[in-house]
This record gives structure tokens, C-alpha cells and sequence, in this order.
């Protein structure tokens, strides 16, 4: 199941990006959408996630300036992303934990979209 990020980019501190994925092929559901992010030099981590039924969590970084979102009749996920700071510089990689057509069900990593926030 190939999963397409965009929305990553170039920001002043204080801007703002909206990120975007979406899955396609054979889906049946889908369960966990989550953002990643890995920085140069860094351990990939968990920015923030969200359930099926729209519960969501943040990283203590993030929480009160990024917010996540999922539309499941196009099969996506968002990050908003408001008040951006350098250290959140980073490549930015969504994951899906997807039930297939055939009810396998696997996690699915997007290819990552780059974000970097500086003046």
C-alpha cells in the first residue's frame, strides 16, 4: 500500500506547514495514523498520532502547536503545524497501520517530506 507525504518545505520561525498523506491500492480500513520525524543525526520519533475513532497524542514538543487529523473517506492523515522553531527541522514521515482488501494488516511508511524552519 504506497503511502504519498507532501506539504514539507522551507518556513521562517513562527510560520506554518500543513502536511498531508494518503494511501491507496486495496484498503479495507485503516486503524493508527501517525507523524514522525527524524532529525539529522537523530533517532526517528513520534510527533503525534491518532486512532481510528479520533483519539490523538503529541509529543511534549508539539502539544498546543501542531494538531493532527485524519479524513478516512480519502484515506489521509494532516499535521498542522503553527509557531515552527528550528529545532523542528526535520524529515517528516507518516505511518498507517493498514488492513488490506485481503485482511492482512501491516504498518506502511510514507517516503518522508522534509521540513526545515530557519530565517
Amino acid at each position: 500500500v504506497p503511502l504519498q507525504a507532501s506539504g514539507g518545505g522551507l518556513v521562517q520561525p513562527g510560520g506554518s506547514l500543513r502536511l498531508f498523506c494518503a494511501a491507496s491500492g486495496s484498503i479495507f480500513s485503516i486503524g493508527r495514523m501517525a507523524w514522525y520525524r527524524q532529525a539529522p543525526g537523530k533517532q526517528r520519533e513520534l510527533v503525534a498520532d491518532i486512532t481510528s475513532s479520533g483519539s490523538t497524542n503529541y509529543a511534549d514538543s508539539v502539544t498546543g502547536r501542531f494538531t493532527i487529523s485524519r479524513d478516512n473517506a480519502k484515506n489521509a492523515v494532516y499535521l498542522q503545524m503553527n509557531t515552527l522553531q528550528p529545532e523542528d527541522t526535520a524529515v517528516y514521515y507518516c505511518l498507517m497501520v493498514v488492513t488490506t482488501s485481503s485482511y492482512t494488516t501491516t504498518g506502511y511508511w510514507g517516503q518522508g517530506t522534509l521540513v526545515t524552519v530557519s530565517s
